[in-house]
This record gives C-alpha cells, sequence and structure tokens, in this order.
C-alpha cells in the first residue's frame, strides 16, 4: 500500500503568501514584482489570453515551494515478506472415510464430506504457504502439486471422493510420495521457504504399501520434515453405508472402524510434529486450528516503507514555469509578426 508524506511540511506555509500576493498585485497601481519583467504584464494582463505569464508564475512558485517540502511517495519494501511453509496434506480416501459418524448441523455425514471444508478453510488461512495435497488409500498419488495457486486447490479439494484409488491404508506410501513432492519444492528457483511439514489424516489402521509407515517417518525426519497425525474418527461401531454395484445406496449398517492411534502418536513424536485425535468434526477442525497456529509464519509486523523523492520533479517543473513566465515577460514580437 502506498501513501504520501513530506519530510519538511513547515515549507507549505509559504504557499499561503501567494493568495496574498496576488490580491496585492490587483490593488497596487505598480505591479508586484513575482518575477524579473513581471511589471511587463501589468498593461496586458486585462485580458484572459494575457494572463497565462502571470499564473505561470504563480504555479512555478508554488511548485517550488512544494518541491522544498520534499513530496515523497512511501512504498512497502519490495521481497520484504517473510517467507511461508511448504507442506503436503496427506488425505486418506479408503472406503472407510464413508463412516457417518461425524454430524453437520442436523444430520450426520461420512468422514471425508467433513472434512473438506476445514481442509479448505484451512488453506484460505495460509496465502504464504505453498501447499500440495496426496491422496492415499492402498497406493499413494500426488493429486495436487505444490501451489500458490490456493483458489484452484480449493477447487480440487472439492473434487475429492472416495473410490478413486484401489482400497486399503497405506500410511507409509502417503508419507513417501509426500517427501518426494517437497523435495521437488526445494529444487526448483523459489524463494527459500520457512520450513516444510506434512499434515496426514487418516482414519485407520496401516495395511497396504510398499513403505513401512515408521520407517517413512524416520525419512521424515531426516529431513527436518514434521508430520502432524491426526486421527479422525470415532472408534467402535459406526455406521457405513452399503451401495450397489451401480453405486446405489440400498440401506447402512454397523462396523468397527480401528484406527491405530498408537503408529499415528509415533510418527508425530518421531518428526517432531503432533497428534490429534478427533472424534467429531469439530475436532478435526481444531486440529487444523492447532497446526495452523503451530506452524505459521508471524506477519502481524507491517513491512518497512522505502521513500522515493519527488523534490526533482516539482524543482524542474517550478523552475519550467518561472523560466516560461519570464520569456513571456520579456517577449517583443517585430514589427512583420505584429502585423502578421
Amino acid at each position: 500500500m502506498t501513501g504520501w508524506t513530506f519530510h519538511d511540511p513547515y515549507w507549505l506555509a509559504l504557499l499561503a503568501l501567494l493568495p496574498v500576493l496576488a490580491l496585492l498585485r490587483r490593488r497596487r497601481s505598480v505591479v508586484a514584482l513575482v518575477v524579473p519583467g513581471a511589471s511587463e504584464w501589468h498593461a496586458s494582463g486585462s485580458t484572459p489570453a494575457a494572463a497565462w505569464p502571470v499564473l505561470c508564475a504563480y504555479a512555478g512558485l508554488a511548485a517550488l515551494i512544494v518541491g522544498m517540502a520534499r513530496p515523497q511517495v512511501l512504498k512497502p519494501l519490495e521481497d520484504h515478506r517473510k517467507t511461508g511453509y511448504d507442506f503436503i496434506i496427506a488425505i486418506d480416501l479408503s472406503t472407510s472415510m464413508y463412516a457417518e459418524d461425524f454430524q453437520r448441523g442436523d444430520s450426520y455425514v461420512n468422514r471425508l464430506q467433513a472434512i473438506k471444508p476445514i481442509i479448505s478453510a484451512f488453506i484460505n488461512e495460509r496465502p504464504d504457504d505453498r501447499i500440495g495435497i496426496v491422496t492415499f488409500a492402498g497406493r499413494a498419488y500426488t493429486f495436487a502439486p505444490l501451489t500458490f495457486d490456493h483458489e484452484w486447490l480449493r477447487k480440487q479439494t472439492a473434487r475429492l471422493s472416495i473410490g478413486l484409488i484401489e482400497d486399503g491404508t497405506a500410511i507409509g506410501d502417503a508419507i513417501g510420495v509426500s517427501l518426494k513432492r517437497l523435495a521437488e519444492g526445494w529444487k526448483d528457483d523459489q524463494k527459500p521457504r520457512e520450513g516444510a511439514f506434512i499434515v496426514l489424516l487418516t482414519d485407520g489402521s496401516s495395511n497396504k504399501g510398499s513403505l513401512d509407515p515408521r520407517q517413512a517417518a524416520k525419512f521424515a525426519a531426516d529431513e527436518s520434515v514434521a508430520v502432524y497425525t491426526i486421527a479422525a474418527g470415532a472408534e467402535g461401531k459406526v455406521p457405513m453405508p452399503i451401495y450397489d454395484y451401480a453405486g446405489n445406496r440400498t440401506g447402512t449398517e454397523m462396523r468397527e472402524s480401528d484406527i491405530d492411534v498408537m503408529l499415528l502418536r509415533d510418527i508425530a513424536d518421531t518428526t517432531g510434529g503432533m497428534f490429534f485425535r478427533a472424534t467429531d468434526q469439530n475436532g478435526v477442525a481444531d486440529a487444523f486450528e492447532q497446526i495452523n497456529q503451530t506452524a505459521k509464519v508471524d506477519f502481524d509486523a507491517p513491512p518497512p516503507l522505502i521513500s522515493h523523492e519527488l523534490f526533482p520533479i516539482f524543482a524542474l517543473l517550478g523552475v519550467g514555469l518561472l523560466g516560461l513566465a519570464l520569456y513571456a515577460a520579456n517577449y517583443r514580437p517585430t514589427r512583420e509578426q505584429a502585423v502578421a
């Protein structure tokens, strides 16, 4: 955000003398000298066309006075803002995310439906971060690479759906793919970041994948990447929808929800992250809010302002106008020019 200021504003008080000078000039039988030769304007200054040298003189004086006050344009220092983080949100899309144990208003929704708006809000709260999304079930895939285009990322988040990946829970692979995406971000030409971390949200226990979750956690710790784990969903019996082969819902049944809390806690401890247990939508929102406060750059302090001096512009303008007025005062047309 830019603004105007005057380094020596007391010079502006001289502007009040210009109307006084103009008033005295009109009342005197002899013209008050504004610039050398100004007396020559008196005889012909009664017509608007002949008055312009006088106006040039006053405008030139005003410009010089403003220049003496040293007008400045203040602008925030570019590239001063602190850099943000690179991080990946790894989201479980296994069929257990169909469990309808999260309440939204008066109705119950499945776990994925409940966390989508929370993730979108979390992305919206971090405008200076570069964010990506990894989805996993039986395998892990990059759903969205690291990007600063958060509007596009929120639209992609809304497209998340269960069943895109073969079923299962490959937590180790999810961490491994997330680390690869972060490593790609470190190799590009972007500005240095404050750090990197992973948010891993799951509602199950690891039962698929080629990389052991605890080994993946050690890899993350070696790269100084903290993993924040969120165990989402209630334990015990939870309502699960039943679908036929055509994708039509045919009913609901109660199934056991098995979340490996110990594993998720170990991953967080190994990497220097935090573990969160969220049994409802509010719990997930609180977990993301704590992560937001823990791993976020403080932008409370405004960036310093740099000033751009405008004195040369006003000084040149003032001298130019006074010079023009002086030239007009001393200009005498030849007989041929006068006749023409």
